[in-house]
């Protein structure tokens, strides 16, 4: 399966909240979602990679909150449609901003300097990173308060924020704090980045 049916997949079995067919749509036929990468030189920096990414965060989150000591111990149970959004939608924000091109590299074995594909990032809509990507969003369907604060957190103490912000949204909202850390153990640990 791929990364993009796996998303429709997942995507289509537990997300059903009003709106959600038109934000399909508009991922589908209006934008670049699936074709986008995920980065312009880290994970995912490829054709595709914001799809697989997404598919990725949702795997690791979907297996952080089955965890019987994060249910138990920690209380986090979630509908599985909360899972879906935030995980499949986090970095809606990225849809528009990668441009295909080429750079220089030094070839370490010749010496001689080569031309590489790359892209490079241009924000069109520059509204910041987890904000854009919810209000991309809520242009289409309702977020709860818990899934557009773990949206809009989920870089957790990689952004810029001020860190104290941070560690209060993880705290207000625990989602925000299991987006964020299967954000980072797929862009990690699944992507080698």
């Amino acid at each position: 399966m791929t990364p993009k049916e796996e998303f429709l997949e997942i995507f289509q079995t537990h997300i059903h909240r009003e709106g959600s067919a038109e934000l399909l749509d508009y991922l589908l036929n209006k934008s670049d979602f699936f074709t986008a990468p995920a980065s312009a030189r880290f994970h995912g920096s490829y054709v595709g990679g914001l799809c697989e990414h997404s598919v990725n965060v949702f795997r690791c989150l979907e297996d952080y909150l089955a965890r019987p000591r994060t249910r138990e111990v920690y209380g986090l149970d979630y509908p599985m449609e909360s899972v879906a959004i935030v995980a499949l939608l986090h970095d809606l924000c990225k849809i528009g901003c990668y441009k295909a091109g080429t750079r220089n590299v030094k070839n370490d074995a010749t010496g001689q300097w080569e031309k590489v594909p790359t892209f490079f990032f241009e924000d069109k809509l520059p509204y910041g990173h987890g904000e854009k990507s919810v209000y991309i969003i809520s242009g289409f369907m309702r977020l709860s308060r818990e899934e557009a604060m773990a949206i809009r957190w989920h870089m957790g103490f990689s952004g810029t924020e001020d860190n104290r912000l941070v560690g209060q949204a993880f705290q207000q909202f625990p989602l925000a704090f299991a987006l964020a850390t299967a954000d980072m153990e797929a862009s990690y640990f699944l992507e080698k980045s």
